[in-house]
């Protein structure tokens, strides 16, 4: 098992068109509904960071499962409908050939490339869990008010160095956050580490400091270029507009400015060093071979 056995075309002979009909799905979704470029490569982290890129994040709560989506730490996750969307087209070109931790992974390059990001090489072959793994997310997925020695210890433990772990924060140069996740900086009174200029924004975006988890109320990560993966984040964490305490974290501490600094300065060195963690990232741990199975329907284990 491992690594190894991923590679890339892996569907070369069994589902020639699959890589093509993915990209396909998620261009006209993203036509449709821009967001779900965001959603594909948050779904990555949250897949492949729990256990092994396995598609387990996508499993439903049934008998006897219970769902990762469940969890805190996937909160304000959304568009997981949108996967079926892109299965049904691959289940119409190939029945049972194509998984749905492919899908995980290769939807999250495609979003990439529509959010303005690197075109990265994706290796494939692997196969669906046939479990769940809420009990282990909070393990593995980094709370927004963890510290940055938190976040780099649990992508370290994965195998991701801390160049990488930096360059996978710029993911949080699209999407945004929901006030929820926010508001312990700017109330009662606002953390010394904010610009206060920038405070007075996002005060505007969250006035209350106890906002009603249903009502998405959220500021965006970037305000410059908000639904493009670029070096914005680095240069607005220099500048003290980091929204989550491991943003600004990741500006601070000696282990990871210097990348930050990298980063802010050269939007090519940031996409490089962005391909190489999301590669390693997708291969976490798969399973492959004959190990787990290939859903019909990636939310629930075949019958």
């Amino acid at each position: 098992m491992g690594m190894s056995e991923l590679q890339f075309n892996y569907y070369a002979q069994s589902c020639p068109k699959a890589e093509e009909i993915i990209k396909q799905q998620v261009v006209q979704l993203y036509y449709k509904h821009g967001n779900t470029a965001v959603s594909w490569v948050r779904n990555l982290f949250h897949d492949c960071a729990v256990k092994s890129c396995d598609a387990s994040l996508l499993l439903e709560t049934v008998t006897g499962v219970a769902s990762e989506q469940a969890s805190e730490r996937s909160f304000g996750m959304r568009n997981f409908k949108y996967v079926s969307t892109i299965k049904a087209a691959l289940e119409a070109e190939c029945p049972l050939k194509v998984s749905c931790a492919d899908i995980v992974a290769l939807s999250a390059r495609e979003g990439i490339v529509m959010l303005g990001g690197p075109r990265i090489p994706i290796k494939t072959g692997r196969r669906d869990s046939r479990v769940s793994y809420l009990a282990e997310v909070e393990k593995f997925i980094p709370n927004h008010n963890d510290s940055i020695a938190t976040a780099l210890s649990v992508f370290n433990s994965i195998g991701i160095d801390d160049e990488g772990v930096v360059a996978l924060y710029g993911a949080h140069s699209v999407g945004r956050v929901h006030c929820a996740n926010l508001v312990h900086r700017l109330y009662p009174t606002v953390d010394p580490t904010l610009n206060p200029v920038y405070a007075e924004y996002l005060k505007g975006r969250c006035p209350t400091p106890d906002p009603d988890p249903d009502a998405v109320v959220y500021a965006r990560n970037d305000r410059e270029t908000p639904m493009i993966l670029d070096n914005n984040y680095y240069k607005n964490i220099i500048n003290h507009k980091g929204l989550l305490i491991v943003d600004q974290q990741l500006a601070s501490d000696p282990r990871t400015t210097p990348f930050v600094q990298k980063m802010a300065a050269d939007n090519s060195y940031f996409h490089e060093q962005f391909s190489r963690a999301i590669a390693l990232l997708s291969e976490n741990n798969p399973l492959t071979g004959d190990q787990g199975e290939v859903r019909k329907d990636c939310r629930y284990v075949n019958i």
